[in-house]
């Protein structure tokens, strides 16, 4: 099967094709810093992180980029806000904090909960205030092209002429004439109430950092002119894939396409979409109070088991959230661990004889990569459907259940290539790739539970030598009610989280 992703443009899901081959160029909506990062930021950031990995996987080389909106309304009224008399100042959010030091504060928090779920870093990570010629480069195409205009009232406003350009709309399939008027400036200078700012004239209440001197006066980048400028100065007029979360289809992807197609751009070839991630079903609100942060999930589960559930809905579906969520992926991730840490020892072990008998290290790990060096087919048609996570992680789990009944058996030769199947899903998905903070997620507990469960276990095969046989299945009924699988073999019992 040949890759295929869902362009949200055409609305179909197209074979994928480099437009360079063996390269791919991927630009996905980063943050704007105003504030602490949401799920919803994580989980676009975990779609195509996995979606980078898995191209790269491929043997593709991927240029990646993720921009950080480091202007915008909101970061100068959080700043302006710090400078009241009444403003209460805490841990988060300081007094008297210029509007420049709140952004790199916030892009900071991103940034470490990118490293804490284990996401790379882009290829490369621009700032809009890094590129403001840049934009003006592109303004000025616009109105020379004769899609775009200075405001008229002398505000230094400039604008999209919407009616100008046939397609617009494209991306989400609508008429202008059922659009929303554009929340941008002054409608004043407006030939159309849907036209949308690419320059933002200085206010009184701007500072003047926040400010550019620009041929139309001195102002500031509209949102979805960056990145626009940013996508094409890192991988040039036309290229492979954009990508974001489904909320910024309209009105910030629909602007990008129009304004970048209008000056001349061939922009993106596919547009990727993610999902939103709900709570039991509905919309997250802060003011229902249905809401949990990224920092809330690591306070509640391992880093390893919050990536895995961020990351095991298919892309373009809801993610919902349940009490319960996490400690299902921890279930999961304890099964994958188990089997991995299980196997270890049978693989070192067989790789051992395999270099003893063929001579020498080197000679004995050529014969094991060049046997186990890939992921299954199964895996490999599902991440080739439109990126399958959830069909793909069907096959790892399965791995899982094989190499286990492999171990059991005895059978060595399964155990390695199951070993080897489940090693390369497992990076594909970055579920190797996450931090334990601290040598391991919580130590002490998890020294404590073995402590237990290794006592139960202690008694029970003290009673199966007593042949107390109630006694030793109601331990392992119990052990089992508390979601602990026991496996009995050669070498005693083990156990695992169910």
């Amino acid at each position: 099967m040949a890759q295929r992703f869902y362009d949200t443009r055409t609305a179909t899901v197209r074979d994928f094709v480099p437009l360079t081959g063996g390269e791919v160029s991927l630009y996905y909506c980063g943050a704007t810093v105003q504030g602490m990062p949401h799920v919803g930021h994580v989980r676009s950031a975990i779609v195509f992180d996995i979606l980078i990995r898995w191209l790269g996987h491929t043997g593709l080389r991927v240029t990646s980029v993720r921009n950080v909106t480091d202007i915008d309304d909101k970061i100068l009224e959080k700043s302006a806000a710090s400078y009241a008399p009444d403003f209460e100042e805490d841990d988060l959010y300081p007094a008297e904090e210029p509007w420049f030091a709140l952004a790199y504060r916030f892009e900071q928090e991103f940034a470490r909960a990118y490293a804490a779920l284990g996401v790379r870093r882009p290829t490369y990570e621009p700032r809009a205030t890094g590129h403001v010629p840049e934009m003006f480069a592109l303004i000025q195409r616009l109105i020379d092209a004769g899609h775009a205009y200075p405001a008229a009232d002398g505000s230094g406003d400039v604008y999209f002429d919407v009616r100008s350009w046939p397609a617009y709309g494209e991306l989400t399939r609508q008429r202008v004439e059922d659009m929303q008027d554009a929340p941008d400036a002054d409608p004043r200078g407006k030939r159309d109430p849907r036209d949308f700012a690419l320059w933002k004239g200085a206010k009184d209440t701007d500072p003047e950092t926040a400010t550019w001197a620009s041929p139309w006066g001195r102002g500031r980048p509209g949102w979805h002119l960056e990145c626009s400028a940013m996508a094409t100065k890192y991988l040039g007029r036309r290229f492979d894939i954009h990508g974001g979360g489904l909320d910024l289809r309209f009105p910030h992807h629909e602007n990008e396409l129009a304004q970048s197609a209008a000056a001349g751009d061939g922009f993106a070839n596919f547009w990727l979409h993610n999902g939103m991630v709900t709570y039991e079903g509905e919309k997250m609100s802060k003011s229902v109070g249905n809401t949990i942060s990224p920092e809330e999930m690591l306070a509640l589960a391992r880093p390893k088991a919050v990536r895995y559930f961020l990351g095991q809905a298919h892309y373009r579906s809801p993610l919902d959230y349940r009490p319960t969520s996490l400690q299902e992926a921890e279930a999961a991730v304890e099964r994958i661990e188990a089997f991995l840490e299980r196997g270890a020892d049978v693989v070192a072990e067989a790789q051992l004889r395999r270099e003893e008998a063929a001579g020498g290290e080197d000679a004995g790990q050529a014969v094991y990569v060049a046997a186990f060096s890939s992921v299954p087919p199964a895996f490999r048609a599902a991440m080739e459907d439109d990126l399958n996570v959830p069909q793909a992680l069907a096959v790892l789990h399965e791995s899982v259940r094989a190499g286990n009944s492999a171990l059991a058996a005895g059978d060595v030769e399964a155990v390695e290539q199951h070993y080897a199947d489940v090693e390369a899903m497992v990076s594909v998905l970055g579920l190797d790739d996450v931090p334990e903070p601290e040598g391991g997620q919580d130590p002490a507990a998890r020294h404590a539970l073995d402590t237990l469960v290794r006592a139960q276990l202690d008694a029970r095969a003290a009673a199966r030598a007593a042949k107390d046989w109630a006694t030793a299945d109601a331990i392992r009924d119990t052990l089992a009610a508390a979601g602990v699988v026991v496996e009995d073999s050669a070498d005693g019992a083990r156990w695992s989280l169910q």
